[in-house]
């Protein structure tokens, strides 16, 4: 029997113990009397898009203005948005699709996809800021592939350490943009099938 490190971890409702033996294989047990965990989520959104007349920013819901705070160093942001449009059962169950892709497979399932037809409609997009108004809460943004009303559920810095230097993608998208930048005067409508 090998060595095996046990480690409580404590979570809201419950408390595991973990046993990490040396093979590296994992058990769970509960311990006794605890509650057990919910299988629910549950996520508020913090603001929505605002997207008229070719202007688009996102409006945050008022106690959630201080979370801007050293926001304005950075040039891009990451917005996790709900795609509500495409919030109904049948959209949620559909995990293939039919071709989405003119140079791609007949058929492709939903995660290897940028799809807002998912189990869960959260999208995430990276987006230049033009300015951050912190008074009122605004940040207003260059574009966001959003309509005007879109729930945001979170706002992350954009990073350069989550650029991937030896990244790999299928053959039939690899000669997609490599960069954010290049992607505006690339010819989309020649990939798409919709």
């Amino acid at each position: 029997m090998g060595l095996r490190l046990a480690i409580l971890v404590k979570t809201i409702k419950t408390s595991l113990i973990i046993f990490v033996s040396i093979t590296g294989k994992l058990t769970f047990n509960k311990l006794k009397n605890e509650t057990k965990m919910e299988d629910k989520i549950q996520i508020y959104p913090i603001g929505k898009i605002k997207s008229t007349r070719g202007e688009f920013s996102v409006i945050l819901n008022g106690s959630m203005k201080q979370a801007l705070k050293d926001l304005e160093g950075y040039s891009h942001i990451q917005i996790i948005w709900w795609g509500h449009l495409y919030d109904k059962p049948s959209e949620r169950n559909r995990l293939v699709i039919d071709k989405p892709y003119k140079k791609g497979p007949e058929k492709v399932g939903v995660f290897a996809t940028r799809s807002e037809m998912r189990p869960n409609p959260i999208l995430i997009t990276t987006v230049p800021v033009s300015r951050i108004d912190f008074d009122k809460g605004i940040i207003h943004l260059y574009y966001i592939d959003a309509v005007d009303g879109t729930q945001v559920l979170d706002i992350k810095p954009y990073h350069k350490t989550e650029r991937v230097k030896d990244c790999s993608t299928p053959q039939w998208c690899s000669h997609w943009p490599e960069w954010y930048e290049d992607a505006g005067n690339f010819n989309w409508q020649s990939e798409f099938n919709f």
